[in-house]
């Protein structure tokens, strides 16, 4: 394939998956095959594509605290769980098959999709629902450690191990959970580059254009999960988990 078609494809493929990460998860599951497209093995596709997820989860992050629908005070507790989880895995992503952990991510994802369709509440707080702090509920530990060891694994789905953890379990809407989300993003993927950049596995070149596009579509999704009515997220998030799913499927 042609470089300028290639870079071409990787900033609309970039944009796309911004969005996607942002308001729910699975963006991935775009990026890696791109990537692997220039004839990139699918360790370095996993590592490259980190570089776009770091930088779309800081644009995130940033543009969610500037609109005040980050919950400054839970950051920190919500971060420890996930950084033990991160770190395992990105180890483990080096030594180990990605296709591992491919049916914890499906089974979850198709329950969370089920949980969403038949009882909403249970996964998608209503609204005035006050959030529980992580030191008040032992449970999230245990989602928020796992979604940091499938995030510093694999990455491709993490957003709705995660969008469980923080919604689900701590109660948190869908605009506070993104905002928790990408930090958590953020956090266990910078560990993930300290661990992949001396193996020598990221392709600076091509994972710079894809985060171009990718930075340019996580600000289309705050924008957009700011202004939008918590029943259309709910509906997004749904129709998200399902092509996520299908997605991750034939992946």
């Amino acid at each position: 394939m042609d470089n300028q078609l290639f870079y071409a494809l990787l900033v609309v493929t970039g944009v796309a998956a911004g969005i996607i990460n942002t308001l729910a998860g699975g963006g991935s599951n775009l990026t890696l095959p791109a990537l692997m497209v220039m004839g990139m093995p699918a360790d370095v596709a996993n590592a490259t594509n980190r570089v776009s997820v770091m930088l779309q989860s800081m644009t995130a992050l940033v543009s969610f605290k500037r609109h005040n629908m980050l919950p400054t005070e839970d950051v920190g507790p919500v971060l420890v769980p996930t950084l033990l989880g991160g770190l395992m895995g990105a180890f483990a992503a080096v030594y180990t098959s990605t296709d591992l952990l491919k049916p914890l991510l499906l089974g979850s994802m198709l329950t969370m999709a089920l949980i969403i369709l038949v009882k909403p509440d249970i996964m998608i707080p209503p609204p005035g629902t006050e959030p529980r702090h992580v030191r008040d509920t032992p449970s999230s530990w245990f989602w928020l450690w796992l979604s940091g060891l499938y995030g510093g694994f694999v990455q491709a789905g993490v957003g709705f191990i995660l969008i469980t953890a923080l919604a689900g379990s701590l109660r948190y809407d869908l605009v506070r959970t993104n905002a928790l989300k990408a930090a958590c993003a953020c956090a266990f993927t910078a560990l993930a580059l300290a661990i992949f950049i001396p193996q020598g596995l990221i392709q600076w070149i091509p994972g710079l254009v894809l985060a171009a596009g990718s930075v340019v579509g996580a600000q289309i999704a705050v924008k957009f999960a700011i202004s939008a009515k918590p029943a259309i997220l709910k509906r997004l998030l749904f129709l998200m988990t399902l092509a996520g799913t299908v997605a991750a499927l034939f992946s």
